[in-house]
């Protein structure tokens, strides 16, 4: 029987768009290896449909993703909590009993302003800076996974 793969949480304040994107990413890049899933402090209740656009656009689709409240995982056990809040003013959920702790902020696109090209630019951007994050991350596990 093979053990249950560690979970890795990712919240941020509204669980709308940037822990979306993330969630997305790290599961094409690591589901294999990793259980992905993301949850806010204060949940939007939905995804942001230019996220959704966003992640299509390189082939991943989160369109069936939903907006969760951290204490949704208050009874599992997550072994590794991100949390992707970009500015200091945002509230960044702490998880209780975490084994691992990471702070990647990235710039919250939902506040972009402009014209829809302009915004989706924006989108685009963090979408990219987020992918190379969560790709060196599973590149990292897996090489840890290699020295075990």
């Amino acid at each position: 029987m093979t053990p249950p793969k560690p979970l890795v949480l990712i919240l941020c304040t509204g669980n709308s768009c940037r822990s979306h994107l993330a969630e997305g990413i790290l599961r094409q890049v690591a589901g294999d290896i990793l259980e992905v899933a993301s949850a806010g402090s204060k949940p939007a209740g939905y995804v942001h449909p230019l996220g959704i656009k966003a992640m299509a656009e390189i082939g991943i689709d989160i369109s069936t993703h939903t907006s969760k409240h951290m204490n949704d995982f208050l009874s599992r056990d997550v072994e590794t909590v991100i949390t992707v809040c970009g500015n200091a003013d945002q509230a960044c959920p702490m998880y209780p009993g975490q084994l691992n702790r990471h702070h990647w902020p990235f710039d919250d696109p939902a506040h972009a302003t402009g014209s829809e090209e302009e915004i989706m630019t924006v989108f685009r951007r963090v979408r990219d800076e987020i992918k190379a994050v969560f790709t060196a991350y599973a590149d990292g596990r897996r090489d840890q996974m290699k020295g075990n």
